[in-house]
């Protein structure tokens, strides 16, 4: 089949598209025929090698961990899937081998829930990775009730656009930094924005000037220790870009797969209450290219990668 991959640490230059072995389907997987699978900023730090010491990788790695497409094979020992139905994934397991950048995915059931019927696979294969960390983040670490103040950065962004619509769905009001060019995209998620950059404490004082009761960090350095004194008495603080948050009394954390909480994201998404916002797409070839433009860290939501199989055949 053909498939994106690396066979060693570097930029995107190692990424080469070409043929790799047919994934073997084990009892507990399903043997997925990939329309989808969505790029995110731990792509290419893996690539790079800045995971070594949390992931080992079996050379040659495909990357890619988020997915939607179409069970062709149940393993052994599944129930939940049968042949035909779609699904979305977050398939990431405990070192780097067997991504999604593929024609096929070998994926295990606890990283599958069915696909949101109301999404284009496109955008589905945009929600697993941002939407499962913006859920576990707020719902299971913050804990965001009704009424509370929750500061999200980076908001235009992949997890950050997900994470407003999530707290908005809560109850809270949501201040999410941004760029001056994409407020209105903050606002229309319902957010209110604030510039990033020199100034933020007093932009976001402004705003909530009693201080901010939870903030989901997903930038790191600086940004981390703005938030930590931005918070309300007994605010929360977690960051899923910077282990340092600790120091100032935070929480880090590392999104993990979970079927219950990725259905769930599924039936918000059929809902209406979250949407994933598609910027670029390109064709399974190109996925360098697609590397490229997410490592500039200035996307509108989501870049997403096709497979496209009226005009590539099926080796499968």
């Amino acid at each position: 089949m053909k498939a994106i991959s690396y066979s060693r640490y570097g930029g995107p230059d190692v990424l080469e598209y070409g043929d790799v072995r047919d994934p073997r389907v084990g009892p507990d997987s399903v043997l997925v025929k990939v329309r989808a699978a969505a790029v995110n900023p731990v792509d290419w730090k893996c690539r790079e090698g800045h995971l070594d010491g949390l992931l080992e990788p079996v050379f040659p790695v495909v990357p890619g961990w988020d997915l939607s497409g179409v069970v062709v094979q149940p393993g052994a020992a599944v129930s939940e899937y049968a042949v035909g139905d779609e699904v979305i994934g977050y398939v990431r397991e405990d070192f780097l081998s067997r991504g999604t950048f593929a024609e096929y995915v070998a994926a295990p059931v606890r990283t599958l829930a069915r696909k949101p019927r109301t999404l284009s696979y496109e955008e589905a294969a945009g929600l697993p990775l941002v939407g499962l960390t913006a859920y576990q983040t707020l719902v299971k670490v913050l804990q965001v009730k009704r009424g509370e103040t929750v500061l999200v950065h980076a908001a235009a962004g992949g997890v950050g656009s997900v994470a407003v619509q999530l707290a908005r769905h809560l109850g809270a009001r949501v201040i999410g930094t941004a760029s001056d060019h994409n407020h209105d995209f903050v606002r229309s998620l319902g957010g209110e924005p604030a510039t990033y950059g020199d100034g933020l404490a007093e932009r976001v004082r402004g705003l909530a000037p009693e201080g901010v009761d939870a903030v989901l960090d997903t930038v790191g350095g600086d940004t981390t220790k703005v938030s930590a004194n931005l918070l309300a008495p007994e605010g929360r603080l977690v960051s899923v870009a910077d282990p340092a948050v600790v120091d100032y009394g935070g929480r880090y954390y590392f999104v993990r797969p979970d079927p219950e909480d990725l259905l769930r994201l599924s039936e918000l998404a059929e809902q209406g209450v979250v949407s994933v916002h598609v910027s670029e797409t390109f064709p399974l070839a190109r996925a360098a290219d697609a590397h490229r433009l997410n490592e500039e860290g200035r996307t509108r939501g989501k870049i997403v990668v096709t497979v496209d199989w009226e005009s590539e055949p099926e080796t499968g």
